[in-house]
Order: structure tokens, then C-alpha cells, then sequence
């Protein structure tokens, strides 16, 4: 497996980057890496098809023009161009907040990957080996490039998804195209100047958050036309004096930035959330379910305590403690999922139904969060988490958990053919199902977009059998 350090270390790192990824094959990686790239692609079908209905997915949908022929708006009949589709999927695959995360790069690359080679794949005829190894090469590219920029402190401005997943897509996309390596990097480069997402959301009560990985899929997509139409841009983009690690980070970038080291695939640090909330707040809220299953009741409890890492507590939102303007603002606040889930008894997207539940905003106001050195110490390896009640006759339960507990295959698989049930029917979604996990023999990986797509109302829509 190439391992990113092709080429002679005076050439940018862009360069070295793309050399690195176009040399990669799907039989470099193991069996796991390839089940994994399977399933973060289910589960992000699963997100979409569910989330298709709410505002922000509604007015992405509605932002999208109209085309006879073009790529597949996920849970619709509608087509588009490829930048509009990729924007309207990425934008619903972000819509619960229960999309996969990469801890160390405290950003959501699937969201961006998926929807970028989904619209690739309505444009030219992918091979199924060359749809997952470019979304391998994604994950990859992304991940590397946001464990050496991001830290706390930038995190608290920049959204790290809209920062480095751009960057991920456009190599993926570079791959999946067969694009040169002066293509490959331009098209990183273009992608790079169009890195954006602001953290201001948590605290001014906005919903640019869910907008953030659709602006990151359509550009990686103009981008990736722009550089194979011929158009140079900056290789230096990363290390320059006025490149990405410059201006975000204000220092240099490292000498190097491997894909791929020893064989390591980023994808497989990826995990599936269970909650359709933060990431910061999974563990918390794993603790105090089993807080919950010890307590006779919130009437008893008097102070509660968080302990988490420091890039929790710091993460923009994720110590709020309301008021709560919108459903978004309680999924960041790791107080919030803490206080709903020890009132309800349950992880679910109903925690998050009822912002002024008295009984939740009450714990939530006698809810202190703070840094455990322990647990920051060892992020973002593991994130873990701990909670603990003191009650009012002076008892005391805690719970701690070393890290989360990502969902399961099996939870994953159980919740998308609910989700895509509900919108293209049970045998669709089973065929839909049988094509992912035998994507490798596609000869047209386009079959995964058509078989998302509602057909034209009075059409029977067909899929391969």
C-alpha cells in the first residue's frame, strides 16, 4: 500500500498526497476497512432517507434546480445537477446530527464524501472497486489532514468539517475520475480555498450547521471539474506562507502528512454514532443511561456532574445550558443530553422534542461540566466520559465510561431499513442493501444513487433485480 511519502519531500504536500492516494488500490486494504466504507455508506443513507423531511433538507431540496438528466436527490424523484444533489444529500446525511465522526479531526467526513461520489457516479460509469476505494481515499485524506490542523482553540471558530472534508472529496473524486497528479492536487487546492463554516451557530441559535457539508460536497465537485478542465492552482495550498495551516492554524504545517502510514486506514477510527446528537455529548449520555437504570427517580436528584474531555467541555455549544431556541442547540449541549436522557430514560431523537421540559431544564440547571485531565489526556484515542447524581439523601451514583459506544452493524443496518423502508418500500431497500454489500461486482456504481430515487409519479421505477 503507498504510504505518502512518494516523491521527493521538497514537492508540496499536495502533490505528495495525490501521488500517494492515485497509487492506492481496494486490494491494499483489508476485508474490515472494506466493510467499514460499506457501512458508514448505509448509515449515511439512513440519516438522509430519515431526515428528508425536515426544514433544513426541505429548503436544500428546494434550492436545487430542477434537471431531465442529472444526479439523484436521495428520497425524491427529483434530479439535479451534481453540485445541487450533492449539496441536497450531504445537507439531509447531516440532518439528524447522527452522522459517523472522526474523533482526532473532530469532523464528519461522510457527509461530504458520500454525496460528492454518489453525483460523480451519475456523471461517469464507476466501477464498484473504484467507488469505495475513493471513498477510502476520502475518509483518509480528510482525517490526516484535520488530526495535524485542528486543536480546541480553533475548533471553538472554525467548523473542522467545512475545513478539511473539502479537501477529502476533491481527492476522492480526483481518484474515482482518474484524474492526473497535477489535477489531483489542483483540485485539492481549489477545494481548499473554498474551506468555510463558522461556529457561530451554537450561540446565535442558527441552522448553518446542517449547510455547512453540502456547501463542502458541491464545491468539492466544482473543483474537481475546474482541475480537469485544465485549471492550476496553488500545490503549496497546505504549507504555504498564506495556505491552510497559515491561516487557520498560524504556524507551518508539519514536513508531512502520510496517507495511509503503515497500512492504517483512517476510515476504521471512524465510528457510527448511536445518538442523533454531538459527538461530545455520546459518552455523557451512554453514563447517564446507566445512571438512569439505579435512580427511583429525578425528584431525588440535587446536583449532577459531568466530567469530560477538555475538547468537549470547549467545543462551541457543548457546555450550554439554555435557553434552548431550537432542537440543534440541545443536541450540542452535553448538559442538555445528559439532563433529557436521565429524565426519560432513553437515547432517541424524542429527547430533543420538548426544549421546555421543566424537568429536564431543571437538571439541567443544577448540571456542572467539567474537564477530567484523565479523560483529556487520553482523547482523541478514546472519549470518555463520566456522570454522577448526588441525590438529596446524600448518596452519590456515577458512572464512567472509558470511551463511546459507537452503534453496532447491526443497529445500523436495523435503522436504515427503517429509514428507507418508510420511503422507497421494504424489497427496495432489501435490494438496496444486497447492492451495497456487493458493491465490489458493480459494473456501475451509479445503481446505489438510482436505487435512492422515487420514480415520477404514474412511472413504475425499476432497479436491477
Amino acid at each position: 500500500m503507498a504510504s505518502g511519502a512518494t516523491g521527493s519531500e521538497t514537492e508540496p504536500l499536495a502533490r505528495r498526497m495525490a501521488q500517494s492516494a492515485l497509487a492506492v488500490e481496494l486490494s491494499d486494504f483489508g476485508p474490515d476497512v472494506v466493510a467499514k466504507a460499506k457501512l458508514c455508506l448505509i448509515d449515511f443513507l439512513s440519516c438522509a432517507f430519515e431526515a428528508g423531511g425536515h426544514p433544513w433538507s426541505r429548503q436544500a431540496i428546494a434550492a436545487a434546480h430542477p434537471a431531465e438528466t442529472g444526479a439523484t436527490i436521495i428520497g425524491t424523484s427529483q434530479l439535479a445537477s451534481a453540485a445541487d444533489a450533492a449539496f441536497a444529500n450531504a445537507v439531509m446525511g447531516h440532518g439528524l446530527v447522527r452522522e459517523d465522526m472522526h474523533a482526532a479531526s473532530i469532523a464528519h467526513h461522510g457527509v461530504v464524501i458520500w454525496p460528492a461520489l454518489l453525483a460523480l457516479s451519475e456523471q461517469a460509469a464507476l466501477h464498484g472497486t473504484t467507488f469505495l476505494t475513493a471513498a477510502v481515499i476520502g475518509y483518509e485524506t480528510g482525517a490526516r489532514i484535520g488530526r495535524a490542523l485542528f486543536n480546541s482553540d480553533l475548533a471553538r471558530l472554525y467548523r473542522p468539517t467545512g475545513i478539511v472534508a473539502p479537501l477529502g472529496a476533491a481527492l476522492a473524486g480526483s481518484f474515482a475520475l482518474g484524474l492526473s497528479e497535477q489535477a489531483a492536487s489542483s483540485a485539492m487546492a481549489i477545494a481548499a480555498n473554498t474551506s468555510s463554516g463558522l461556529n457561530e451557530w451554537p450561540h446565535g441559535g442558527g441552522s448553518e450547521m446542517y449547510f455547512h457539508p453540502g456547501f463542502a460536497a458541491s464545491n468539492a465537485l466544482r473543483a474537481i471539474a475546474l482541475a480537469s478542465t485544465g485549471a492550476l492552482a496553488s500545490e503549496t495550498i497546505l504549507e504555504g506562507e498564506a495556505g491552510l495551516f497559515a491561516a487557520c492554524r498560524r504556524q507551518a504545517a508539519p514536513d508531512d502528512i502520510q496517507l495511509f502510514p503503515g497500512g492504517e486506514a483512517e476510515i476504521m477510527a471512524v465510528y457510527n454514532k448511536p445518538a442523533p446528537a454531538c459527538n461530545f455529548a455520546q459518552t455523557a449520555s451512554q453514563a447517564a443511561l446507566r445512571v438512569w437504570t439505579e435512580l427511583a427517580g429525578t425528584d431525588a436528584i440535587e446536583r449532577v456532574v459531568i466530567r469530560a474531555p477538555q475538547a468537549a467541555v470547549r467545543y462551541p455549544g457543548c457546555d450550554a445550558i439554555g435557553p434552548y431556541r431550537n432542537a440543534l442547540q440541545a443536541k450540542m449541549s452535553i448538559p442538555f443530553s445528559v439532563a433529557a436522557t436521565l429524565a426519560r430514560g432513553e437515547i432517541a431523537e424524542e429527547n430533543y422534542a420538548s426544549l421546555d421540559d421543566p424537568k429536564i431544564l431543571h437538571l439541567v440547571d443544577v448540571t456542572d461540566l467539567q474537564n477530567d485531565d484523565g479523560f483529556s489526556a487520553a482523547f482523541p484515542a478514546r472519549q470518555g466520559a463520566e456522570v454522577t447524581v448526588h441525590l438529596r439523601d446524600g448518596k452519590t451514583i456515577r458512572h464512567s465510561l472509558p470511551d463511546v459506544v459507537p452503534a453496532t452493524p447491526e443497529q445500523i443496518r436495523s435503522r436504515f431499513r427503517i429509514a428507507a423502508g418508510r420511503v422507497i418500500g421494504e424489497d427496495r431497500t432489501r435490494r438496496l442493501e444486497q447492492t451495497i454489500d456487493g458493491c465490489e461486482q458493480l459494473a456501475d456504481a451509479s445503481l446505489i444513487a438510482a436505487s435512492c430515487r422515487l420514480a415520477p409519479q404514474g412511472q413504475i421505477f425499476r432497479t436491477a433485480s
